[in-house]
Formats: structure tokens, sequence, C-alpha cells
């Protein structure tokens, strides 16, 4: 079996690129690393919900508690009015003079 070599490789990069052209390279290389990932993670026989499981157990445990409210919470701003809505008292003072 022939060793690939330097050249080669340049070669193959080269044909790569002019098929599919330099904008779609990075998602190429995006989705043959998200699929060599999940390719070993089911070989390996891992599970990503039993890491973020363990991830957020880990980080539970390393939290501080939480700070109790010192200040009462504040009320919601009054709501603004709407410059297109007219007011009925306008609306019928407005009729009155006409």
């Amino acid at each position: 079996m022939p060793n690939i070599g330097p050249l080669e490789i340049i070669i193959l990069l080269v044909i790569v690129l002019v098929i599919f052209g330099p904008k779609r390279l990075p998602e190429l290389g995006k989705g043959l690393g998200k699929g060599m990932r999940e390719f070993k993670d089911s070989v390996t026989g891992k599970d990503d919900d039993d890491d973020k499981q363990q991830l957020t157990a880990a980080e539970a445990q390393q939290a501080p508690p939480p700070a109790p409210a010192a200040t009462a919470a504040a009320p919601p701003p009054p709501p603004e009015a709407d410059p297109k809505v007219v007011e009925p008292e306008t609306a019928r003072s407005g009729e009155s003079r006409g």
C-alpha cells in the first residue's frame, strides 16, 4: 500500500476546494467533526445525557448558595401612553366643538 505524502494531501485539498468552494468548507468541516464525535461516542458507549447530569451535579456542589435579597422588589414602571390611542374624553370634546 503506497504512503500518502504531503504532495498528495495538498492535491486532494485543492480538488476539494475547487469542488465545494471556500464558503462551504467550514460547514463541511464542522459537519465532519460532529459526525466523527457522534460516531466515537456511540462506539465507546458514552451518552450525552449522562455527561450533562454529571456536569450539573458537579456544578451544584461547587456553586455558592444564593444570597438573600436585601431590598424589596421594585414595582414595575407605569405603562407609557400610546400616542395612537385617543382617550374617550378627548374624542368627545373634539366632536362637540365641531
